[in-house]
């Protein structure tokens, strides 16, 4: 019942929080599944039905003419890992319990260690996928040669951030127009199927058509992967500055919208959702 108040170090806390992020984070891995294998095979299963569906489109249009040279079933997984982190990411981190939450209620449980954890599951789930499906193929098909590894996973990571940003922003307008922003957030994740650029090169699209793909910061990703990727891909018109500059000042404005809402937290909005 009763507690002594033992003063706790920065480091003591450091550590206590990261543990508390771990477990939130294996709750989440099998908040989908009970077996966290099930849901591994499942996100690998969704990953390959994309490659293998623009494989198929890709290679019916003749899009193997506006591909870099080199393997072209890992030019097209270049571009569909990272599409699928940075979306998986961001469905998880606008799905992570919000201020309202039965978990909320449990100490020291708060948002940011909510977010923290869906991003890390998500983290860990893409990951997992990509290089279980690169080894397989590695070793099944054809060897798989990455000129830049570090400048790759660095990429994979931005990507990451990126769509935590993106899912932050989601999570903390959705209180306030639940309706209006799942349509914006569904319409946002229908647009990057096109205008990420992961079904072409940005050296290969035509200067009028350029400004159309350069908003997305995830164009820009895609683009430099590939540069880091293939000995013989040179990104020009796309830039890793732009991504970095755009998801530091959005997640500024994401933190201060969770706070606001945290603060502004009706108990009420928990059950329309």
């Amino acid at each position: 019942m009763f507690r002594p108040n033992a003063r706790k170090t920065r480091l003591s806390a450091a550590a206590g929080l990261a543990e508390l992020v771990f477990h939130a984070a294996v709750r989440n891995v099998r908040k989908s599944h009970g077996s966290p294998v099930v849901g591994l095979l499942m996100n690998m299963l969704q990953s390959v039905l994309m490659v293998a569906a623009f494989y198929v489109i890709l290679d019916l249009f003749g899009g193997r003419r506006a591909a870099v040279r080199g393997d072209f079933l890992l030019y097209i997984m270049s571009g569909v890992f990272l599409f699928m982190t940075h979306v998986k990411t961001m469905g998880a981190v606008a799905a992570a319990d919000g201020p309202t939450s039965a978990m909320m209620k449990h100490a020291p449980m708060n948002t940011i260690v909510a977010i923290a954890a869906a991003a890390l599951s998500a983290l860990y789930l893409q990951v997992l996928s990509a290089g279980t499906i690169l080894f397989v193929y590695h070793t099944t098909w054809n060897p798989v040669t990455i000129d830049q590894p570090v400048g790759t996973m660095a990429m994979l990571l931005l990507a990451w951030a990126s769509g935590i940003t993106a899912g932050m922003i989601v999570q903390a307008a959705q209180p306030w127009w639940p309706e209006g922003v799942t349509i914006l957030s569904s319409i946002y994740r229908r647009l990057n199927v096109i205008f990420s650029g992961k079904m072409f090169l940005a050296s290969k699209l035509p200067a009028t058509l350029l400004p159309w793909f350069e908003w997305n910061p995830l164009f820009h990703i895609i683009d430099q992967t590939r540069g880091f990727v293939f000995l013989n891909y040179s990104p020009h018109h796309t830039s890793i500055s732009y991504p970095v500059y755009l998801t530091a000042i959005l997640t500024v404005f994401a933190l201060m919208g969770e706070f606001y809402t945290r603060k502004h937290a009706s108990m009420s909005w928990s059950a329309g959702r």
